[in-house]
Parts: structure tokens; sequence; C-alpha cells
């Protein structure tokens, strides 16, 4: 799912940061928030212009055939495609942005990145169309839609559900003896077993910067309190100051020396790890629940032989066990489009039942966030019980990268690739943390 051409958040977030605060997306930023009208009339004639998330080429056609068959239904309408991949889209994001032409409809994440957009008025507030007591905020699932709420409104319009988890080869396992562990410390040990029958325990490319913070993120749950990590995602209230995070580092410091090629790992793509993993040269990959198909699309691991776990929780943690890494992703209405009511008409169309069974289904595999949205008639067996896994987590832990503000994010990012690569202690890596957030105030 990952991306060839990339820009990585550590460089990407002060510029982003800084293209949000000049004028608006298509112009000067609206002097007061947009917020949508429900009694307004969609007029099906003009064109409207979308920047989705979707370029790679298995996921591509998704929006295409949507787009074919909005422009079937209301032929006066014409839907141009900006087709990116999970990290292209960033810098093409900050290339809109900072040249005022983001286009009516644009992918986001949740956390910070969305914030950016809400916080400089070029998102529509989608309270009134996608609410609860809404006929469209019936058809989606709540909890997706909530994590786009800022300030007590609704933003963002959520495409699908999103959780890590560890995928592993059970050929592999059962060659060396190993079983799905229940603890950290049984993952450890399993890893070790594995390394001695003579296979990579787990594949991990970390030149991007960002795997490196998904496990982070998940130790982090379990090992700092909910209240605490969601306080220190704000600079005005982080303190940084728990001992969890220190824990948590430490862990997420063996856990590379010990099951991963270690230093190596920074100079290592995502999308090799993954090939690795696929080509059966690795016994784990800790993966999204959006690629479980994509890792036995090619290669030699065959749909049957995959197998998932979460990243279990240490012995001791002070945080919540149930809680999962992993957010929905979605998109936003341009507060500058020239044609709201038809962007939100479209996105209305793209989210529906009928649309999220495809979506959802072989070759897209990608969980839809429509309630209905999905048939297990037609879908990987895998991502069904994920897709259970994630209703009875607890809390979605947000991604790093993108619940903090940039210069943060920057810090978690680069601190991770020092502490893989041996410059950086635990210790050090929080620190440097703490003075981002004191300075992001």
């Amino acid at each position: 799912m990952k991306a060839n051409t990339f820009l990585s958040t550590t460089s990407l977030g002060s510029l982003v940061a800084a293209a949000f605060v000049i004028g608006g997306a298509s112009g000067a930023a609206a002097a007061e928030p947009v917020v949508a009208d429900p009694s307004a009339a969609v007029e099906h004639s003009g064109t409207i212009s979308v920047l989705t998330k979707f370029g790679l080429q298995q996921l591509s056609p998704f929006f295409v055939d949507a787009a074919k068959a909005y422009e079937k239904l209301h032929p006066d309408v014409k839907v141009e495609l900006i087709q990116e991949s999970d990290d292209s889209v960033k810098g093409k994001t900050k290339a809109l942005v900072a040249s005022n032409s983001l286009p009516d409809i644009y992918f986001t994440w949740t956390g910070s990145w969305g914030e950016n957009f809400v916080r400089g008025n070029r998102a529509v507030d989608l309270t009134p169309v996608i609410g609860p007591e809404t006929e469209w905020g019936k058809e989606l699932a709540h909890a997706a839609v909530s994590a786009f709420q800022y300030n007590g409104k609704l933003f963002g319009i959520p495409l699908y559900l999103d959780a890590k988890f560890m995928g592993y080869n059970k050929g592999l396992f059962e060659k060396a003896g190993v079983s799905e562990p229940a603890s950290f410390e049984e993952f450890l040990s399993a890893c070790a077993t594995l390394r001695k029958s003579g296979v990579t325990p787990i594949s991990f490319g970390n030149k991007e910067g960002w795997p490196g913070v998904h496990y982070a993120g998940q130790l982090l749950a379990y090992n700092v309190p909910q209240a605490t990590l969601e306080k220190d995602f704000v600079p005005a209230t982080a303190e940084y100051s728990d001992p969890g995070y220190v824990v948590s580092l430490t862990q997420f410091k063996q856990l590379i020396d010990e099951c991963s090629d270690g230093a190596g790992t920074n100079g290592s793509s995502y999308a090799s790890a993954l090939q690795q993993f696929s080509n059966g040269k690795s016994a784990m990959y800790y993966q999204e629940i959006i690629e479980f198909d994509q890792a036995t699309a090619e290669g030699a691991l065959k749909r049957e032989d995959f197998g998932f776990f979460k990243l279990p929780a240490p012995k001791d943690a002070k945080g919540d066990v149930k809680a999962i890494e992993g957010a929905p992703e979605g998109y936003m209405i341009n507060a500058a489009s020239k044609n709201i009511p038809l962007a939100i008409d479209f996105m209305r169309f793209v989210t529906s039942a009928e649309n999220g069974k495809i979506l959802s289904a072989p070759p897209y595999g990608q969980p839809s966030a429509t309630v209905g949205g999905y048939s297990a008639e037609t879908m990987n067996p895998a991502v069904v019980d994920g897709l259970k896994v994630i209703a009875d987590s607890s809390y979605l832990m947000p991604w790093l990268d993108t619940a903090n503000p940039p210069r943060v994010a920057a810090a978690w990012l680069s601190g991770l690739q020092a502490l893989i690569g041996g410059s950086m202690t635990p210790e050090e890596v929080v620190e440097r943390v703490k003075e981002a957030a004191a300075s992001s105030k």
C-alpha cells in the first residue's frame, strides 16, 4: 500500500504548517467557517476535482470506476481525479496548499493533519449533513465520523477503517515450532526461535520514517494511559513526563534489535519489506488491515498461509491493553469550492453501501466505514476477522505523525530513526519530543 515516491513528514511538517496559514485553498482563506447547507439544491452540472490516496495500481480503479458511474448518472458532470499514493499525497497536498489550489474534495488523515485544514478555514463544516441524526450520518460508522471532529464540529467524510496488525506466515511459524504470542515478552521469545530456524523474524523498512511510528504508537497505547496521551498531543498541555514513554521506546528498540535487521532497517523501504514478507523471506510484517489483500496478491505467500494478531501487550502494561494502533481515513470538502453541494453529493455516492461493498472486497480490501458497506462473503476472511478485533478495541491510537502538530511529529520521526540507528537513547528521544512540544505552544 505504501509508496514509491514519498516526502516524509519530517520534511513536510513545517512546510505544510506554513502553507496552511497562507490564505485559502483557491484564494484567500474564508473569513468565517463555511457550513454545509442541508437544504441546498444540487446542480448536477460542471466539474468537480478530487485528490485521492488511491494512486497505486491495485487501488486506482476504485475512484476511476466511481467517477465513471457518477458521470453516467449525471451526464453534465465531469469528475477530475488527482490520484496519489500514501506517501506522495503528502507532498502533493503541500504543493496544492502552498499554491492555493486544493481541489473540491481532498484526502485527509485525522488528528493534527486534518486540524490544519480546519484551522485555516479550508474545510467545510459538514455537521448539518453528516451529524449522527442526519440520514447520511446514520449510514456511516459513528466512531469513524467522530474521529474527524474538531471544536465540536464534523469536518471529514470517513471512507474506510484502518488499524495495524502483525501479519505472519503460518508455514514459517509451524516450521519453527512457534505459535501466536500472548504477550510482548513471548513475542520477543518467538523472534529468537524464528531467527534460529534461519528466517528473518520481521521484515521492517523504515527509510520513510513513519513505519517506526506505528510500532511506537501501539506500545505507547499499552504503556501510557489514554488521558495522558491525548493531553500530550496538545502542546499547550503536553508534559511527556509519564515513565511509560521511555518504557515504550525501550521495548521498541528491543523489538528492532531482536526481531528485525536492526539499524539497517533505516535504509530499507516499507515496500521492500512487504515484498520480503510476500516472498516468504520473513516470518512477520507489521501491516495495516487495508494491506491484508496486498500481502498475498503476489509472491509466494498464499491467502491460506496468512495469519495475523495484534502486537501483544507487555505483561506489566500501565495503559490500555485493548487499544489498537489505527484510525479511519477520509476526505474533506474544500471551503473555497464553487460547488459544495455537488462535491457533497459525489461523496455520498462514493460512500454508499453499494460502493462500500466494492471497496471492501478484493482486489481493494479497504474495510468500508459505511454501515452495511461490506459483505463477509466477498471479503478476505482475515479482513473480516480483523474488523471484529477493531470493533472490540477500546481505543484507536492515532498515528503519531498525524495526531501531533508538525514540529512534534518531526521530532518523533527523526528521533525514532536515531533510536533505531543507535545514535539516541529512549530518554533522549522523549526529551527531543518534549522540547518540540514546548516550542510549539
